[in-house]
């Protein structure tokens, strides 16, 4: 077994998550058997409370774990299927060494730091080596080096370094290499102290990944080996990328990330056949035609509140050799003036999303997509706005709401389940994880997904109230997806437009580059269907919305 671990270092959101999963691509195209986790050393538990403003989106694994967005990279860059056990965060080693404490597992012993701590957290890494079905263990460490949270975790990799020994681990550091314009110069000070640092603790990097704007000369990559004590062509330039993420993995090919970390690791491999990514690539940075799509939510000034979406809308474009502009509306701005922001628009697509701000706006949102014809893609929460917008507007239920907005409305059509009520702590009457859905045959439902049962992942709490069902259906609304038993509503689709489609589910947290989601597949699909001649704009800007630093706000 072999270990590659990646630090941080100068500043934060420097895309440690997006070099680690590039580097796993590379490894499996070389045909090595490759896994991924992230440590996270906030106090959190897990971020499933935390604000979205602040914290960005939550990606839930097939058993329901909520976890950081740098999973979802992971699953998208590689042929990984995630758990809980692939996410740690300083929140879940306290607790866990608390709960040994009290159980009396360290038999009256002064718990400490080193050893209970570090423990735990080389107790996770050897959880996926004894497992025997991988060839090499990424594990990325959030947070940057220095910042006193992290200190425990990067104590847990030197002793580990030392347990496994030195020629079966990688050590990779990402740090900034900034250029000053005054100065017109790249400056290496940054990674000099970062990589110091990192050694003062007892870590020596043994690959640095530079984030830089501008090329690194020979003489900047010759500093920096001889100030860091790395070798030359172990100095990899990772330059911002012009157009797309998924170019990530063929830059660090093109440095020779890939063949250095096999050879610092013994790993005999053969060449990566990168045919396949190099094509995606080609089709996202210029396709041959581009469409407009409004994206309604209410973490609109945060990229990364809706990151699997986006991701998502480019997998399946680039499926169809299309392009996206992506209209970013704040749900709040529709509920007034509809039509200025919606009137230019090929698709609307409402994501998920928690609390009463912007409802009203998205339920316009819902109405307009439905009354115009246009396709509606509606996760989750879209899905059950487009049920309230239809139950009020063409039903005639005009109180129908959500308990979750109005607790004493008359007319819930998303409410609670019985056995949801009484639960107070957050997160504990979430429906999460994977979950089946039986597919209603005759349905568009069951075209675009061209089976009869599906497993998709579930990140809610409020279900469809099914008796509304056969009042509704009366008017055009298709319950085309229901649990195994019938009683819980999973898809709604409207028998009189040509793609209005809501779920309960998150489709977004399995998309994959050469493997994209069939709902939005199809929703891209019938947007180019909507579209009478392809647009003249192509090979222009890329569909791919880029990643931004996280703001922080106390909003929800």
């Amino acid at each position: 077994m072999k270990y590659i671990f990646v630090t941080g270092g100068v500043v934060s959101s420097l895309g440690k998550g997006l070099t680690a999963a590039s580097l796993g691509t590379l490894l499996e195209a070389r045909h090595l058997r490759v896994v991924l986790q992230k440590f996270d050393p906030y106090l959190n538990v897990d971020p499933g409370t935390m604000n979205p403003f602040q914290h960005g989106e939550v990606y839930v694994l097939n058993d329901g774990a909520e976890t950081d967005l740098d999973l979802g990279h992971y699953e998208r860059f590689t042929n990984c299927v995630l758990t809980r056990h692939n996410n740690l965060t300083s929140g879940q080693v306290y607790e866990t060494v608390i709960l040994k404490e009290r159980r009396g597992d360290y038999l009256g012993k002064t718990v400490q730091v080193i050893p209970h701590v570090t423990d735990v957290i080389k107790d996770r890494i050897r959880e996926l080596s004894d497992e025997s079905k991988y060839d090499v263990v990424i594990t990325e460490i959030g947070g940057t080096t220095g910042d006193i949270e992290g200190l425990p975790f990067l104590e847990a990799i030197r002793q580990f370094i030392l347990e496994v020994g030195p020629p079966n681990v990688v050590n990779v550091h990402v740090t900034l290499v900034p250029y000053i314009k005054a100065a017109h110069e790249l400056k290496t000070k940054p990674t000099q102290q970062s990589v110091a640092k990192l050694r003062e603790i007892g870590l020596q990097p043994q690959v640095l990944i530079c984030r830089t704007e501008k090329p690194l000369d020979r003489d900047v990559r010759r500093k920096l080996s001889m100030f860091c004590s790395v070798s030359e062509n172990a100095v990899i330039e990772e330059r911002d990328v012009e157009h797309t993420i998924y170019e990530v993995p063929l830059t660090l090919h093109a440095e020779g990330l890939d063949k250095l970390v096999c050879d610092l690791l013994h790993l005999e491999t053969p060449e990566p056949d990168l045919a396949d990514w190099r094509k995606f690539v080609e089709r996202v940075i210029s396709p041959k035609r581009r469409i407009k799509i409004a994206v309604v939510g209410k973490y609109m000034e945060v990229r990364d509140a809706y990151k699997s979406i986006y991701e998502s809308l480019t997998h399946a474009a680039a499926s169809e050799d299309c392009g996206i502009d992506t209209n970013l509306i704040d749900a709040e701005s529709l509920e007034h003036d509809i039509d200025a922001h919606l009137k230019d628009v090929g698709a609307v697509l409402v994501p998920g999303g928690f609390g009463v701000r912007g409802i009203e706006g998205k339920i316009n949102a819902a109405r307009y997509a439905r009354e115009h014809k246009i396709p509606y893609l509606g996760l989750c929460l879209g899905m059950q706005v487009a049920t309230i917008e239809f139950a009020r507007n063409v039903c005639g239920i005009k109180d129908a709401n959500s308990t979750e907005f109005d607790k004493k409305t008359p007319e819930p059509v998303i409410s609670l389940l019985e056995e949801q009520r009484g639960v107070r702590n957050k997160g504990a009457s979430m429906r999460l994880g994977t979950w089946p859905t039986q597919i209603a045959k005759g349905t568009l439902a069951g075209k675009i997904y061209g089976d009869t049962e599906v497993t998709e992942r579930h990140r809610h709490r409020y279900e469809f109230n099914m008796k509304y069902r056969e009042r509704m259906n009366a008017k055009g609304f298709v319950i085309s997806g229901t649990s195994p038993d019938g009683t819980l509503a999973e898809l709604i689709e409207l028998r009189d437009h040509p793609y209005f489609v809501g779920c309960q589910y998150h489709p977004e947290f399995q998309s994959k580059p050469n493997k994209p989601h069939p709902l939005f597949k199809g929703f891209i699909h019938a947007c180019l269907a909507r579209i009478a001649e392809p647009s003249p704009r192509a090979g222009t800007r890329s569909a791919t919305i880029r990643s931004r630093p996280r703001a922080s706000s106390s909003r929800r």
